[in-house]
């Protein structure tokens, strides 16, 4: 049975089997005619903690967007039915019973599949089904996992019911119940490992999740859920996991490695805590990391205080790779004691589908790939987000017109139905297409890939001019006269692709041979220079209206109205209304690259 909340509260340790140590002997029998006793040989223990991080709903090494195998440049495979495999083969190596697996969160968005059973055959349903990634997990073996942040993304029910389908516990030290501030989830789980002619080996698990959460997902928790600092909690729970006797700490932590945060000081705690946590806890042994999509094969990190080495590995996401901490362990003195840990990576790709679980979920992968080809419209042109990170781009119009449309929809009848309605969106992905022709529910979700939902805020002229400026610096500086490399055009100090807005309604040139902060030229509304002082709505995702992304006035604009269908659910609504889908009503041209008032392109 699942350990949850409520089992945690009851039972705060779960055993594992008794397993056989590989080396270890039983002392030989005293012989009276010696006069000396032969020393014992010495005790070893061999541990192996393997790891998945970030699966995002991908079970199979499918695109459900491009409804083909999956497949990209450096030839990765990724998928459930992949990791199974290789897990298999560690048991097999290791020994089933000298392993644990874990996971460090971000399960249950991020693919069509995902949505699916959230959304569409919901699991929270009467009688409803039970999650594939939940089936998934349960049927390769998981110790344990961490809550990421997107497992919020469907609300608290959603994430509820997903945890009492699991038959291993959603660890999360640092959520907590906002009123009492005791855990809401299991912090942490303690596995028993018996060893032959020795004392067990106690493997604690501590789980850790993103504070980010008390802004991304705002509507669901605020109230409900707390999310103090991971370097701060892992002070409270390590002393008490290693006075309960483990020999052995773990940390399962949806936090990179980087010590940033994409959302500024609106959270006290850092997002990338994971060295962080290495530098400042003593008596931790190794992190598996997440949440920041990298791949670390092995990061060492010396604790401050104690100068004990700290071992982390970060696997790559969507279940392309596998990490492997090998622990070695050694008897003395009455206890057990950590002699080494190291990190390696598997890969994914080397390896087939494991047939049992495509066995067990090819129903339900079968059933979202009929969903997602369902044809809604059709399209007059071909249109493609290949240069929308630096060119105005019809596909990206299509994303704020629906946003307007919606919010002057829900607006009407209220005081503020007669404010100018502005919209903000990403180039999210560089390779979605509408091709002309037929529209599918799939070419649509592709070029929204993310469960956002809308907001609508209240900002002054001024405050969008900020927010602009904000916006274009994600553009490096690029003098006049010198040539312009698309590649090395964008990005600037890091900045992903999701972390770059339109606003529609305006018209804007992005002069990019000025400094950052000084790059919005010729701004208008309605053929007139902006009026700081004017009052606009501006359309924005949940993620940005919560503080996503650290731009500027939006997060503590005044709200107008939010609803919980997803953007990409509106899209469809959207497109299928019409039936056709032709730029001519939706395309404009609001901004576009300059350098010293020349356009760039």
């Amino acid at each position: 049975m699942p350990l949850n909340r409520r089992k945690f509260l009851k039972q705060s340790a779960a055993t594992g089997a008794g397993v056989a140590v590989a080396g270890a002997a039983a002392a030989p029998a005293a012989e009276a005619a010696q006069p000396h006793r032969p020393a014992h040989p010495v005790k070893r223990y061999s541990l192996t903690v393997m790891g998945t991080t970030d699966l995002h709903g991908h079970v199979f090494n499918w695109d459900y967007f491009k409804d083909a195998e999956y497949s990209d440049k450096a030839g990765n495979a990724m998928g459930l039915a992949r990791i199974a495999t290789l897990v298999e083969q560690v048991r097999k190596e290791k020994g089933r019973r000298n392993t644990l697996l874990l996971d460090a969160g971000d399960t249950i968005q991020g693919t069509p599949l995902a949505y699916y059973y959230a959304k569409v055959d919901p699991i929270t349903a009467q009688g409803g089904p039970v999650h594939p990634m939940a089936k998934a997990m349960n049927a390769i073996g998981y110790d344990a996992a961490a809550l990421g942040n997107h497992e919020f993304n469907y609300g608290i029910e959603t994430l509820r019911r997903f945890e009492e389908q699991l038959d291993f516990p959603l660890l999360g030290a640092n959520a907590v119940d906002a009123k009492t501030l005791r855990p809401a989830f299991p912090p942490y789980v303690m596995k028993t490992f018996h060893v032959p002619g020795a004392r067990p080996v106690k493997v604690a698990v501590l789980g850790l999740t993103n504070p980010g959460i008390a802004i991304w997902d705002k509507a669901y928790v605020q109230g409900r859920l707390a999310f103090p600092g991971l370097e701060e909690q892992a002070a409270t729970w390590v002393p008490k996991l290693r006075s309960m006797g483990a020999d052995v700490v773990v940390v399962s932590a949806h936090s990179g490695t980087s010590g940033t945060s994409s959302y500024g000081d609106q959270v006290p705690y850092v997002e990338n805590a994971a060295a962080n946590v290495a530098r400042q806890v003593p008596g931790i042994d190794a992190i598996l990391v997440g949440h920041a999509h990298v791949e670390i094969p092995e990061l060492k990190v010396v604790n401050e205080r104690t100068g004990k080495t700290v071992v982390l590995s970060e696997p790559l996401c969507y279940a392309e790779r596998l990490t492997l901490f090998d622990v070695e362990l050694v008897f003395g003195k009455g206890r057990w004691t950590v002699e080494s840990v190291s990190a390696s990576l598997r890969n994914a790709n080397t390896v087939a589908d494991d047939p049992e679980i495509t066995r067990l979920l090819k129903d339900e992968h079968q059933k979202v790939v009929t969903y997602v080809n369902q044809v809604v419209g059709r399209a007059t042109e071909t249109l493609t987000t290949v240069e929308a990170r630096y060119r105005d781009a019809p596909i990206i119009d299509l994303i704020t017109k629906v946003q307007e449309d919606v919010v002057k929809a829900a607006l009407a009848g209220t005081p503020y139905a007669s404010l100018p309605v502005l919209a903000q969106a990403s180039p999210f992905s560089r390779t979605s297409e509408i091709p002309a022709g037929d529209v599918t529910i799939r070419d649509l979700s592709g070029l929204y890939v993310y469960d956002n939902t809308l907001v609508a805020k209240l900002l002054t002229g001024a405050q969008v001019r900020a927010y602009l400026e904000y916006s274009a610096a994600y553009y490096n500086q690029t003098a006049a006269g010198d040539p312009v490399d698309v590649d090395r055009l964008t990005n600037a100090g890091g900045r992903p692709d999701y972390n770059y807005d339109y606003v529609s309604g305006l018209s804007y040139d992005i002069d990019i041979a000025q400094p950052a902060g000084s790059r919005i030229r010729n701004l208008t509304f309605q053929g007139a220079p902006l009026d700081d002082s004017r009052q606009f709505v501006l359309a924005v995702n949940n993620y940005r209206a919560n503080g996503g992304g650290a731009f500027p006035h939006v997060a503590d604009a005044e709200e107008l109205w939010s609803e919980s269908t997803e953007i990409r659910t509106r899209i469809a609504e959207w497109v299928t209304a019409k039936g056709v889908l032709d730029p001519k009503d939706f395309a404009s041209a609001d901004w576009k690259l300059v350098r010293n008032g020349t356009p760039v392109f």
